[in-house]
């Protein structure tokens, strides 16, 4: 490693010229393989991800259920994510630490509820915490 040892006013300043061990500052640090999701594609712009249980835990994973009352199936709002163009998914666990977006038409909100027009079916578990990460980990985040 070399170093150069320069002077700005009356501070003196030192700048690595070569230090290949050392990461770019603007990379980030790998992936350890215990925590890094598994992202399968199933279809046209659609994934199945599968979190090891130490990710789920550090995203603190949750999930409800979809029900229906008065003939509407119901789901938390919270589980409600839009994507770009508006359109509204939630992620459901079709398995355990899987997940898969489905996508979902709001027919209106009340207080913490979403009313469904389409969805999954009633039982059916969807994610109230941690969805904005799993979408991330589906379609990508910009610059990666």
């Amino acid at each position: 490693m070399r170093f150069l040892l320069f002077a700005v006013g009356s501070l003196a300043m030192t700048a690595i010229l070569s230090c290949p061990e050392r990461a770019a500052a603007d990379s980030p640090a790998p992936a350890k393989p215990e925590t890094q999701a598994k992202v399968k594609r199933i279809g046209f712009g659609l994934s199945e991800i599968t979190l090891p249980p130490q990710a789920a835990k550090r995203l603190d994973i949750q999930t409800s259920e979809v029900v229906e009352q008065a003939g509407l199936k119901t789901a938390p709002f919270a589980a409600i994510i839009y994507d770009l163009d508006g359109d509204a998914w939630v992620y459901t666990e079709p398995r355990s630490l899987t997940f898969v977006r489905e996508q979902v038409v709001v027919e209106s909100v009340s207080t913490d509820v979403a009313y469904l027009k389409e969805g999954p079916p009633s039982g059916t578990k969807v994610v109230t915490v941690g969805a904005q990460e799993l979408h991330g980990t589906e379609v990508g985040v910009n610059g990666e």
